[in-house]
């Protein structure tokens, strides 16, 4: 079984190593907890592995301590006969403590002698110290069934249906028939204003959907092209179609901190005006958009960019959360930026440093609910992948994969076998709490994927996304009661409805799956 263990908070010893080592042979030192010695050999901060598989997954996890330098972001690195990965984890390594590096690869080609090393990503030079390692390998068949073996855990939940007549006595026999009627768990994808009058668009994706999210209506640069015209003319009209299908929407985005992205005329003004204009926009979008989206962007791709703390100073992003949690005190506020899980060698926005500026940003009073991964794959590292959203659960918050899609270097059967990987990983972590598709549809195309061609028939990616829409679904269930008027089944978590039939009586009623180990009891009461 894989072990979804991590740890974000520096410690005075090392904990055991996962999985007592895995393929790792240790010595073990006081406590129990093995220190820094290799497979079969070791050269300074690195080990010697032998003997690697292809196709297997290894996932990967140790302990960091460094001195010479206060804290330093340490990445492991894999070099094989064949290729180089550049980044399979990294830590936000202290002094004086022990840190918690967990991530993991996939090897293209099998390997007889591979080096796992480990380096200072700002190349000063300072000492690094190993211990408790563990490398545990993973077949494909294992890891799908640690996928499944999840998800029938923590996405679906045992229901009883219990059939009696009006005096409370048990009806064997009785035909029941269960009904699927929503979906607790979101998925949904970017919309643009392309879908607006366009029915088959619509039909398309109400059909697959619901949850969505505005591609760039919602962005200041199409709500204001110019200062102090105002226009909410296509979002709204977005919003009404979203409303009519009961389709939950996320808030995409108040600010992005990508100067490329901020309106050329706010790009202009600085001091007091541009802080006028930053309180005029927020004021705005929130004044007419509250208690309207889950969600909100605040302050978007704020590890990679910071044009407006530049400009209004260290607390401008604090300012935008705590002006929109008291503007929409119900809407879940999140940081969202890439190259979170579809990396670990930006340095801009590795797992720690995302968790760093979370913490910083509570420390300093920000309502700071959800935890946004863009999830912009080229070719996915799954082990690493689940190893980050790992870390990222210990905070407890939401975590929502907010932007997926394959690159369009790939071609589109390529794209379809990531997808399905990526979204696999996603919906069987249970501290994923909902996936959205960047694939709004243009007549050009789409930003890197799309499902489908301009007339709606499906592309590769389509497939599979229809193909895991209908696989999490219980659908329609019927079966008959047994001796003791019980019928079961293990359902999707949603809302269902039941009709139970006998002879020519029928009664109804409807329940909830909301998740849990107990099982959830019914009772239908039908009248002869």
């Amino acid at each position: 079984m894989y072990d979804s263990t991590a740890y974000t908070e520096c410690k005075e010893e090392p904990e055991k190593p996962l999985y007592n080592g895995g393929v790792f042979e240790s010595q073990p030192q006081s406590g129990g907890v093995q220190h820094a010695i290799a497979l079969y050999e070791v050269d300074g901060p690195s080990f010697i592995l032998h003997s690697l598989t292809q196709d297997t997954i290894y996932s990967f996890s140790i302990w960091v301590r460094i001195e010479g330098s206060s804290s330093g972001l340490i990445s492991a690195s894999l070099q094989t006969e064949n290729e180089t990965y550049d980044c399979i984890g990294t830590v936000l390594a202290k002094s004086g403590c022990w840190s918690f590096l967990k991530g993991g690869f996939l090897l293209n080609w099998p390997s007889t002698s591979s080096m796992l090393f480990f380096q200072n990503t700002d190349g000063k030079d300072i000492n690094i110290e190993l211990a408790s390692p563990s490398l545990q390998p993973f077949t494909k068949q294992q890891w799908r069934f640690n996928q499944e073996y999840l998800i029938n855990t923590h996405r679906k939940q045992a229901v009883t249906i219990h059939v009696s007549d009006s005096n409370g006595k048990r009806m064997q026999g009785a035909t029941i028939n269960i009904e699927q009627i929503s979906k607790d768990f979101p998925v949904g994808s970017a919309i643009a204003k392309t879908i607006l009058g366009n029915m088959p668009y619509q039909n398309w994706f109400v059909k697959r959907f619901n949850a969505a999210v505005f591609e760039n209506e919602l962005k200041w640069y199409a709500t204001e092209p110019d200062q102090g015209k105002v226009n909410y003319t296509i979002s709204d009209q977005m919003l009404q179609f979203v409303r009519a299908n009961k389709i939950i929407a996320r808030g995409h985005n108040i600010f992005w901190e990508d100067p490329k992205y901020t309106p050329a005329w706010a790009r202009n003004l600085t001091g007091i005006q541009l802080q006028a204009a930053v309180d005029s926009r927020i004021q705005s979008l929130m004044n007419q958009y509250r208690e309207e989206f889950i969600h909100w962007d605040v302050s978007n791709e704020m590890l990679h960019f910071d044009f407006y703390e530049k400009r209004l100073g260290p607390d401008a992003t604090l300012h935008f959360f705590e002006t929109a949690h008291k503007s929409d005190p119900l809407a879940t506020l999140f940081m969202n930026d890439f190259n979170v899980v579809e990396t670990c060698s930006d340095v801009n926005s590795t797992v720690d440093t995302y968790i760093s500026r979370l913490r910083e940003l509570q420390q300093n009073g920000v309502f700071m609910d959800g935890i946004g991964l863009e999830s912009h794959f080229t070719v996915p590292n799954l082990p690493l992948m689940r190893a980050i959203i790992d870390k990222l659960a210990t905070l407890n918050l939401p975590i929502w994969l907010t932007e997926v899609d394959i690159s369009k270097t790939l071609d589109k059967d390529t794209q379809a076998i990531y997808l399905e990987q990526v979204l696999r990983e996603g919906f069987s972590h249970p501290s994923v709490n909902g996936i959205m598709l960047w694939t709004a549809l243009h007549p050009q195309g789409c930003y890197q994927m799309c499902l489908t061609d301009n007339d709606f028939r499906n592309l590769p990616s389509g497939d599979v996304v229809d193909k895991l829409l209908q696989e999490w679904q219980t659908g329609h269930a019927e079966g008959v009661t047994d001796e003791h008027g019980s019928y079961s089944i293990f359902g999707f978590l949603g809302e269902y409805r039941v009709t139970a039939t006998y002879g020519n009586k029928t009664a109804d009623t409807t329940f909830s799956l909301c998740g849990g180990r107990e099982t959830k009891h019914v009772t239908i009461s039908i009248r002869l």
